[in-house]
């Protein structure tokens, strides 16, 4: 009865909102969820969704805590300083504008972290970044561009002096001419369609939580959204096995090339 109920709360959701929960792994989506409808007193998923499928508040928080928002700038800033010193020069060099996709960008670390090399490398006006995220409300949170102290540990010096001012005690906030660079969009990686066309697809963490079936599908529409030559960087815990099934090879440690 139990995976029945569970069942057709997937079913309904998918109905009502394009999202798969099905292509999520189920044990981690189900706990999360399950903590969720009984903080609100519900003994089913049937129950629940009753109650969400009119409440948009219910609707908007269901949103949020299915959705894994855990970020931070320069997360592993050995792979950042490969970005920095190695790929991007690398593009740049070859003239042109640069394209860049920063899918899954949850609050807005890892596309502000994009921007802040882009700008230190004085290619702003040739570099263009797409942010995208399932959520809405941490893309509104990505726009507003505030953090909390414990965000910025790992930013270098000298970018922290030039991208940051202070926003009240224990905030700080990224300055104006990094959000130029960017464009926030709300996505469901899942379901939509991809642009096309990218030179770098930064998709970091987030693949973890998916089943292997969707990972597949991901990867060959993540190879395909991107230019012969183009680059993809994963997590560190993302590591692709057989690579060239997606017509991928291995760059460096968690980056991967399309095959041109």
């Amino acid at each position: 009865m139990e995976d029945k109920d569970f069942s057709f709360f997937i079913e309904r959701i998918k109905h009502k909102t394009a999202i798969d929960l099905s292509q999520y792994k189920e044990a981690q989506m189900k706990r999360r969820l399950t903590t969720l409808r009984q903080k609100y007193g519900y003994d089913t998923f049937e129950a629940y969704y009753r109650d969400l499928d009119r409440d948009k508040k219910l609707m908007t928080e269901f949103l949020d805590r299915m959705t894994i928002n855990v970020s931070e700038f320069w997360r592993n800033p050995g792979r950042w300083e490969a970005m920095e010193k190695k790929f991007l020069p690398d593009l740049l060099k070859n003239g042109g504008r640069v394209k860049i996709w920063s899918a899954a960008c949850s609050t807005g670390e890892e596309p502000y972290t994009l921007a802040m090399i882009v700008h230190a490398l004085g290619a702003q006006d040739r570099v263009s970044i797409l942010a995208t995220d399932l959520d809405e409300l941490v893309l509104q949170k990505a726009i507003q561009g505030v953090y909390q102290d414990r965000s910025i540990r790992d930013v270098p010096r000298d970018y922290m002096a030039g991208y940051f001012v202070q926003h009240g005690r224990d905030e700080v906030a990224v300055t104006d001419s990094l959000k130029k660079i960017i464009t926030f969009k709300q996505q469901n990686l899942l379901h939509d369609a991809f642009e096309s066309g990218f030179d770098i697809i930064v998709c970091r963490n987030v693949m973890i939580y998916f089943t292997e079936e969707a990972k597949h599908m991901l990867y060959h529409k993540f190879s395909k959204a991107l230019k012969p030559g183009g680059l993809l960087f994963v997590g560190s815990t993302e590591q692709i096995f057989s690579p060239g099934q997606y017509d991928f090879e291995s760059a460096e440690t968690f980056f991967y090339r399309r095959r041109a």
